[in-house]
């Protein structure tokens, strides 16, 4: 029976490997239709379809995993999957609404090279299983991050679109970026929506988890709280001073800076340095 077990994880793992690499594959091909969209804006029917493939095949193939190994695994490669997986949705929803073009030539191949590792690893790795509340604190901390990651592609887009207009650079197509406000009304619903996840995920944790020391995650919560703040000032200075432009998008990059720090940074020290769970 153990052999059996084995074999059944094995296959699990192998088919999990064979969905995400493709679905790296397609993410490429993503990126590649939305350059040429650039250039001849009425296909952009073909990158949209290739994106959501992709996404569906990226999920699967990690469901696929977990439903082998019988929990979800949320260690360090597997949430950088799970960050790419949300990234790209993200960013494809944001299709639906208005141009994001330009969003999915850095976004797709980011989720693509974010899948690729856990692809790899996913056949030798064991999820440890998690209390369902401690499960629902990861995938907000999980979506609060990838919401954030996509702020701050869009406020180096809008770092860029005003450094061509203050320089009066003429811009290589009217399609490469959206016009400065649309992209600015972008960064600033996206803020919000990681800004309320975010607030999810600090309550939950504060509910969900018993003793920060004996997990440590002390210096995970003080920089994840510390990006709050951050956040939090932004969006207040927004909606009551007008804030927007440089101070925007520094604000963005300084709470991206703290985010990362807290998820990703801790859990590479942790699980790939000191090798704890």
């Amino acid at each position: 029976m153990p052999d059996v077990a084995v074999d059944v994880c094995d296959t699990f793992g192998m088919t999990s490997l064979s969905l995400q690499l493709i679905a790296s594959v397609l993410y490429f091909g993503t990126a590649y239709l939305a350059v040429e969209q650039l250039r001849e804006p009425q296909g952009g029917l073909r990158a949209k379809l290739l994106g959501f493939i992709a996404i569906d095949l990226h999920a699967i193939g990690y469901a696929w995993h977990s439903w082998g190994a019988g929990a979800p695994n949320l260690h360090f490669f597997a949430a950088l999957s799970l960050v790419g997986l949300v990234m790209a949705a993200v960013s494809l929803l944001q299709s639906l609404r208005q141009q994001a073009t330009a969003l999915h030539v850095v976004i797709m191949p980011i989720a693509a090279l974010c899948a690729i590792p856990f692809a790899l690893q996913a056949p030798a790795v064991e999820p440890t299983a998690l209390d369902w509340r401690i499960q629902w604190h990861a995938w907000l901390a999980l979506f609060s991050y990838a919401t954030l990651s996509v702020a701050t592609i869009t406020a180096l887009m809008l770092a860029a679109q005003e450094r061509r207009l203050r320089h009066r650079r003429a811009l290589l197509s009217q399609s490469v970026l959206p016009p400065l406000i649309q992209i600015e009304a972008l960064l600033f619903r996206l803020l919000q929506a990681a800004f309320l996840l975010l607030t999810l995920t600090l309550l939950t944790g504060g509910l969900f988890i018993e003793d920060l020391f004996a997990q440590h995650l002390v210096h995970k919560t003080v920089l994840s709280i510390l990006s709050w703040i951050v956040l939090g000032v932004l969006l207040v200075g927004r909606f009551r001073y007008g804030w927007r432009g440089r101070k925007a998008v520094r604000l963005t990059l300084l709470a991206m800076s703290l985010l990362l720090l807290a998820f990703f940074g801790s859990k590479l020290v942790l699980e790939l340095i000191l090798q704890r769970n």
